[in-house]
């Protein structure tokens, strides 16, 4: 499956974070996002159906405040990431584990089961923490020092790899990690699976240059992206003789017009945006994610409203497929949507902005 990923045939599109309460647009509109698993299993065979290539949900613990406590309600991605694998045909779903939370021989043991259900259709997203709200609340220690939580998150993986990929039983002592005796059967459908991570700072993306399958990373715009496509394919290539795809976020406000869909992004991301929670969630972003430059955080504030930060694409079907092009053909092999309302507007996206992308080029018939 990480072949039809990473085949280079034409752009891969994907849904992002419709596990939270909300999604990821920081507003107080009554009929925001709710995330239950109905929304989700409704959602997951919509993409199925309509041939969106990935799920990619996140892993959240505790909501970022504000008057909506945004990210409140988050489904578990390891077990919505089994029950989509099991009610879906085609489509790929992550699932997103954090090393400082999860042992590595649970780890292992968990996504190689979710990958038997689907059939080869799991994939796995490494996070190496950031949100040192979430270590408090874990009773752990948050290691101030960027370069100490990937050196972590790297002896975390390889431990899982060997775990998927060696038989029998054996011992592993490293620097953080001194196990004794372990094993792990079944192993996934067809060795490791694919790995996603989603590195901006220069330690993530060169964690997931080193490791990862897709390097999935956040930019201001096509413009800067194609630098930063080429930094890390680049990377990858001469430091580690490997080849990676590099994929970005997004959110999307499609609509018949783009008066319609200007007036209705400034409603709920603007005249309706959850400013506290907004305001929280880049002072965590900045201080401790470093996926986001300083510039960035200053000047996005808006978009953290309208979608987290990600690249907005707004206006009419023919605007957001020319936005959707231009990421293309700035070298990225993918990009993950999300919406305020992820089946209603994935409806319409499916109906008016495939067929244009299709007619471009851009994608291929599913």
């Amino acid at each position: 499956m990480v072949k039809s990923l990473l085949d280079g045939a034409d752009l891969k599109l994907g849904l992002f974070s419709a596990n939270c309460s909300s999604g990821l647009a920081v507003t107080k509109i009554e009929d925001r996002w709710q995330a239950t698993w109905d929304d989700n299993l409704r959602l997951g065979k919509l993409a199925d159906e309509v041939g969106l290539d990935f799920i990619l949900p996140i892993a959240r613990w505790i909501g970022y405040g504000g008057d909506t406590n945004f990210h409140e309600g988050v489904l578990d991605p390891v077990a919505l990431a089994a029950g989509l694998l099991a009610e879906t045909e085609r489509i790929f779903v992550f699932a997103t584990i954090h090393t400082a939370f999860n042992h590595p021989l649970v780890a292992a043991k968990a996504m190689a089961t979710v990958d038997q259900i689907g059939k080869g259709r799991a994939g796995l997203n490494i996070v190496a923490g950031w949100n040192k709200p979430e270590y408090d609340a874990m009773g752990i220690d948050l290691p101030l020092d960027h370069n100490d939580r990937y050196a972590y998150a790297q002896e975390w993986w390889e431990i899982v790899e060997r775990l998927w990929t060696e038989p029998g039983r054996y011992d592993i002592d490293g620097r953080f990690w001194q196990l004794k005796g372990v094993e792990s059967a079944p192993k996934p459908s067809d060795g490791p699976l694919p790995i996603l991570n989603a590195g901006s700072s220069p330690q993530g993306r060169d964690f997931a240059a080193r490791n990862s399958n897709v390097v999935f990373t956040a930019v201001a715009g096509p413009e800067d992206g194609a630098v930063v496509v080429e930094t890390v394919k680049a990377n990858a290539r001469d430091t580690y003789g490997r080849e990676v795809g590099v994929f970005t976020p997004s959110y999307c406000v499609c609509r018949e017009t783009r008066a319609e869909a200007e007036e209705f992004h400034r409603w709920y991301a603007e005249e309706n945006a959850d400013w506290d929670a907004v305001d929280n969630l880049m002072r965590l972003q900045g201080l401790y994610a470093m996926s986001f430059t300083e510039e960035m955080l200053s000047l996005f504030r808006g978009r953290f409203a309208g979608g987290h930060g990600t690249c907005p694409l707004i206006g009419s079907p023919d605007d957001v497929a020319a936005e959707i092009t231009r990421f293309r053909d700035a070298g990225f092999g993918g990009m993950s949507l999300s919406f305020v309302d992820y089946t209603g507007e994935l409806e319409y996206f499916a109906q008016e902005v495939l067929p244009r992308l299709e007619k471009l080029g851009v994608r291929l018939p599913r």
